[in-house]
């Protein structure tokens, strides 16, 4: 016997993310990690987050770096279209530092323009102001010239680096696989006494992992790339993360539009 297909008659209601936040996330092509972390840091009743990747291809130079820029927007114009988002989130720290904050805003502003744009190395200054923070230490994955320049980008912002640490890994799916116990020991190895803070960088390091443990055992807060942009996130959203698991910084406002 033939199969009919009917529609039913019961009458649609409709109900969906329209309670919650909408947030926006660019991810690299390459990245294993970031997505992870918003996930668990993010409060899933209260907020979606929506993902776009960008095109990227080892090795992690500032060469490579630059050469995501150009595609960007077209990243960010693929995240819900037409619907409006909380904030947007360009997740690359070292790429960040390269191309300049201000340049990836006003790519990403050309196809979603007053949607507040949220970078790992801006979130990272924000949260250093509000934690009172001048003095750094710092820890990336990178090759020692991707590292470079964040001396000059940590400076410009008003920061000191008291400590300045790198793995020398140009691959970022290596790391993403660096674990728990060598990220804490080189986080130490960076610590001075005048060292008022942490910064471990990298949206591919598994680093919110660790947040707690070198805080309870240092005394001092840490800020980690992913962390950062959550917690700036979390602010243009208007929504609350617990510190009591993922670091000092969700006990500080982010005010919304401080620069």
């Amino acid at each position: 016997m033939e199969m009919r297909i009917r529609t039913t008659n019961v009458t649609p209601s409709f109900d969906g993310p329209n309670h919650r936040k909408l947030l926006g996330l660019i991810a690299l092509a390459t990245d294993l990690t970031c997505e992870r972390d918003f996930a668990r840091l993010l409060p899933y009743e209260q907020a979606g987050l929506y993902v776009s990747r960008v095109a990227f291809a080892n090795p992690t130079t500032p060469e490579n770096l630059r050469k995501m820029g150009p595609d960007i927007a077209k990243a960010a114009d693929l995240i819900l279209p037409g619907h409006p988002l909380s904030a947007i989130c360009y997740a690359c720290t070292a790429a960040s530092v390269v191309m300049g904050d201000e340049n990836i805003e006003a790519s990403v502003h050309t196809v979603r323009p007053g949607v507040p744009l949220v970078t790992p190395s801006g979130a990272a200054m924000k949260a250093f102001r509000a934690l009172s923070v001048s003095r750094v230490s710092v820890l990336t994955p990178y090759l020692e010239e991707t590292s470079a320049p964040f001396k000059a980008y940590f400076e410009k912002n008003g920061l000191t680096i008291e400590q300045f640490h790198c793995f020398g890994l140009e691959d970022d799916g290596d790391m993403a696989r660096l674990d728990h116990k060598t990220i804490l020991e080189a986080a130490l190895a960076t610590d001075t006494e005048a060292s008022e803070a942490f910064f471990l960088s990298c949206t591919a390091l598994q680093a919110v992992d660790v947040v707690k443990d070198l805080e309870r055992l240092t005394g001092k807060p840490v800020v980690t790339s992913n962390q950062a942009c959550i917690w700036e996130m979390a602010g243009h959203a208007d929504l609350r993360i617990s510190a009591q698991k993922w670091g000092q910084l969700f006990d500080m406002p982010c005010p919304a539009g401080d620069p």
